[in-house]
């Protein structure tokens, strides 16, 4: 729910697009009033339960993993918890960009939000304030198993509220112990189950999946355009993105694909003129085919995502209404490990097939000169930026083994399969942003070729777009530094 940019937690489907939404807008967040009365029953329920309890519970009143036989007292079960964060944060490694954390912070309180998780509205409370005034925990990229959740990141995620570890606000790392106090915040004393619920959860791996989306589908539609131009600079035919012949075939993603590709090269003047040549190599002509299934891939982990993002993943859960306390697995990363996987493979493909047109625009045929450059020899050209595609499209590649098939077992063998969803998840963002790289260049080649086709005309969207490229990147005549460039054409597609 939305009133006045402020963003209400809710049982209402969180959608992905929404979620882009609050991060672009800079949206601030409030819990609705039935996210709160859950909350405050769950947490009541528990209470009850402990005070009556005869067996010992999960995590609650015992130790965690391979420890779960061990009981222990009730005044010392708030000091269990404290120590459960800090003994877990253990993350290693760089650090998580800072739209990462907003999203983790947003999806720990969705999370916890349902009410059975058993956690207290304060520590809710201030999750939401560590999100509204931008004050991100510092979290690192490597510690996570995917099973029992994401615990070593997730206690770093945790650590502010107890006045521990490290935030960033307002640009500068800091303790955040001063920053609370400089707030005006205490820090908060842990009850009963609550460090359980804050590191159990898929919120580091379902954040950078979703973070990975969003990107992703800027991406695909830009693959499309940049592919249009490319397709008219290399001269190539409009009929393998006809109507009739991808429909045949019903896979929706090439439908979709090739219609896009209609309409980005209708009414251009290069298309309609008659070819020399009967086929275009498969980068080009197999556009539809290629695009497209990256494309349904994308859609099928879309909607695992979404699914993951909208529900409770710690453990226990607890169900006042039926008064049960269940301890399970669905902190196991697994049903966006494998989904995640398989988009870092979709999206390297994009990267994979644009190098491939890159290589075949400078390749010097079809009327273009050799490296797109008039006087070649004297000048390189565009012929290492093919190079560093080729470079960036390789290590995708070998990213794209997928981690959801390890794993190691831990913690004296009670948690024997994990699901490596973790490394799914930091893997796939790099992908994603490799392929934004080679598109990037594949930009910069196309629009280069386009030049040389004066004075054919482009269809207008594809001409409109080349000349606000241009109003950022050249027309290069001579051999200059190439890097600033490139730069330049990943920020164009930022702001496209």
């Amino acid at each position: 729910m939305m009133h006045d940019n402020i963003h209400y937690i809710s049982s209402d489907l969180l959608k992905i697009d929404h979620v882009a939404e609050i991060l672009d807008k800079k949206m601030k967040i409030a819990l609705g009033k039935d996210a709160e009365r859950r909350i405050l029953i769950c947490r009541e329920f528990l209470d009850k339960k402990m005070a009556n309890a005869t067996e010992p519970i999960y995590g609650i009143t015992t130790g965690f993993g391979s420890l779960c036989n061990i009981s222990i007292d009730s005044d010392q079960l708030s000091q269990l918890q404290k120590n459960l964060v800090m003994s877990h944060a253990c993350g290693i490694g760089d650090e998580v960009c800072d739209d990462v954390v907003r999203l983790m912070l947003l999806l720990k309180i969705q999370s916890l939000s349902y009410g059975n998780s058993g956690v207290q509205l304060a520590t809710v409370s201030r999750l939401i304030d560590f999100f509204n005034e931008d004050i991100l925990p510092v979290v690192y990229q490597q510690g996570s198993l995917g099973a029992s959740g994401d615990l070593a990141p997730l206690a770093h995620l945790s650590l502010p509220l107890l006045g521990l570890g490290e935030v960033k606000y307002k640009g500068e790392k800091r303790p955040a112990a001063d920053v609370l106090k400089e707030m005006g915040w205490e820090s908060l004393t842990l009850q009963s189950k609550e460090g359980l619920a804050l590191l159990n959860g898929t919120q580091f791996m379902s954040a950078h999946g979703v973070y990975a989306l969003i990107k992703s589908a800027r991406l695909l539609r830009l693959a499309d355009k940049i592919g249009a131009m490319s397709l008219e600079a290399f001269d190539g035919r409009p009929e393998p993105f006809g109507k009739e012949v991808n429909e045949v075939r019903n896979h929706a993603g090439q439908i979709q694909t090739a219609a896009e590709f209609r309409r980005l090269i209708e009414g251009s003047a290069l298309a309609r003129r008659k070819k020399a040549h009967v086929q275009d190599p498969y980068s080009f002509r197999c556009i539809p085919q290629v695009h497209g299934a990256a494309k349904d891939t994308f859609n099928y982990v879309w909607n695992r995502l979404q699914e993951e993002i909208n529900a409770p993943t710690d453990n226990p859960t607890i169900f006042p209404d039926d008064n049960l306390i269940v301890s399970a697995g669905n902190f196991h990363g697994e049903p966006i490990a494998l989904p995640m996987d398989f988009l870092a493979v979709a999206m390297a493909e994009i990267a994979n097939i644009s190098e491939r047109r890159i290589y075949r625009l400078i390749s010097g045929v079809r009327g273009l000169p050799s490296f797109l450059v008039a006087k070649p020899g004297l000048n390189s050209g565009f012929m290492i930026p093919q190079y560093a595609a080729a470079s960036i499209v390789s290590q995708s590649k070998g990213l794209c083994w997928p981690n959801s098939v390890d794993s190691i077992p831990s913690s004296q063998g009670q948690e024997d399969h994990v699901s490596m969803g973790s490394n799914s998840a930091t893997k796939l963002l790099r992908v994603v942003d490799n392929t934004e790289r080679v598109l990037a260049i594949e930009l910069l080649n196309a629009a280069q070729a386009l030049d040389f086709r004066d004075p054919a005309q482009s269809s207008p969207i594809i001409s409109q777009w080349h000349k606000e490229y241009r109003k950022v990147v050249p027309f290069i005549e001579n051999d200059c530094v190439m890097h600033p460039w490139i730069e330049t054409s990943v920020e164009f597609l930022r702001n496209n």
